[in-house]
């Protein structure tokens, strides 16, 4: 049982010790959260720190393009109605992060870890899972991740053999390709809104066929598997049939969908989904995102969309014309420091909205929605948006490092 024995050697506790001062040094200079340079220096004195710490946890990975810190949260959630989890909530997803926050549940039943998508094999094979979901794969940070379908080759060599269960998302074809080599795989329909990054197939090569919510492909018979959890409305059904109301305080269907997933999730481990679904209402912001927060005298809410996919998403939950929009872009080394994806999200969709345009890469995304034929303003900052933006609440979208830098300005 966890907190019964001590896995740790003399050199793993010195190193434990030595992150959390490196840690607490980084928040003390305003450098942030310090738990990055925590793990870096933690698995500098002990490479083998993180395999030791999850040795006495049940530990889930949490993997995706889009979705997997609200998920991960959601499990974290979920999994508490059985006993104590640590959990990277604030989404350093990376080993030293991962790390640094492992250290600090020692007396933890579960770890619910959040994984970069490029890191999953990897921390995979340092922690030993008991479960893995995947959500999607989708482009993203285009100058420095791998093309789709070549992460989930390595996820495909990664899982293969591993003794996991995968609880994975059978509407996105890259997800069924990559799990398909696990030998426990449990299949959730959760839906899959933008489908352009597995328009052919990632086993032949051949086009896919999207008849309704089925997709096949016509060349090599590789198609959807039947799932045994499913998103229906604002139900989640089970593997018996049952349907479980789902009750969030996040919006929108994708959460409904991460929802899902982890109420998979959460059955593994004996927890029931009515029981699941109840705790995850709690949840009502995941590392500010979705919070509403007062600025000026305005109410702003802070939605946050890195890619095609998850600006597809966002569009569907903000409020209808004429509420006003911010839209805010970087390109920094956490976004990637390439912007064509911009051409690939569907502006026309804030037609009708007064728009304002900031952040590094206002005029990129300004010639985009030009050229959507969109109205829109450019800003300096927040600021300027704010007072220029028509009376009511107002959506705030933004990409990564944009969103940190609305966060600390708005005060969130």
């Amino acid at each position: 049982m966890a907190g019964n024995t001590d896995p740790l050697s003399p050199r793993a506790k010195l190193a434990v010790t030595a992150g959390r001062a490196a840690a607490a040094a980084s928040r003390a200079v305003g450098r942030g959260s310090g738990s990055v340079i925590g793990g870096k220096v933690a698995l500098r004195l002990d490479p083998d720190l993180l395999a030791r710490l999850a040795t006495h946890l049940d530990v889930v990975l949490v993997s995706a393009t889009n979705g997997k810190t609200t998920t991960t949260r959601l499990i974290a959630e979920a999994l508490r109605a059985s006993g104590p989890v640590v959990s990277n909530a604030l989404g350093a997803n990376m080993p030293a992060g991962i790390t640094s926050a492992l250290a600090g549940g020692s007396d933890a039943k579960y770890g619910v870890i959040e994984v970069d998508e490029k890191y999953l094999s990897t921390v995979a094979r340092d922690v030993t899972p008991k479960a893995i979901a995947l959500l999607n794969l989708s482009r993203d940070q285009l100058d420095r991740a791998a093309e789709t379908r070549m992460l989930a080759e390595k996820w495909r060599e990664g899982l293969a053999g591993s003794k996991a269960l995968v609880v994975a998302n059978a509407d996105d074809p890259l997800i069924v390709w990559a799990a398909s080599s696990s030998a426990n795989v449990v299949w959730v329909a959760a839906g899959q809104e933008w489908k352009d990054d597995a328009w052919s197939c990632p086993s032949c090569g051949g086009v896919m066929q999207r008849p309704g919510d089925d997709w096949f492909c016509g060349e090599c018979g590789f198609r959807r598997p039947t799932p045994s959890w499913a998103l229906s409305g604002d139900h989640v059904l089970d593997p018996h049939g049952s349907a479980w109301p789902i009750k969030l305080q996040l919006p929108g269907r994708a959460n409904k969908a991460n929802a899902t997933t982890s109420a998979a999730v959460a059955a593994a481990f004996g927890v029931p989904p009515q029981i699941a679904l109840e705790r995850m209402y709690s949840v009502q912001a995941v590392a500010g995102r979705y919070d509403v927060v007062s600025f000026m005298q305005r109410e702003l809410r802070l939605l946050l969309a890195k890619n095609p996919a998850g600006w597809l998403e966002t569009f569907s939950l903000i409020d209808p014309p004429p509420t006003p929009v911010i839209l805010s872009v970087n390109a920094r080394g956490a976004d990637g420091t390439d912007t064509s994806w911009l051409w690939d999200v569907d502006y026309t969709r804030l037609a009708g909205h007064p728009i304002f345009v900031i952040g590094d890469r206002k005029l990129d995304l300004a010639v985009r929605l030009e050229v959507a034929g969109l109205d829109f303003q450019v800003c300096e900052d927040v600021d300027e948006a704010v007072r220029q933006a028509p009376p009511g609440r107002i959506e705030v979208i933004a990409n990564y490092t944009a969103f940190q830098d609305l966060r600390r300005r708005v005060g969130n």
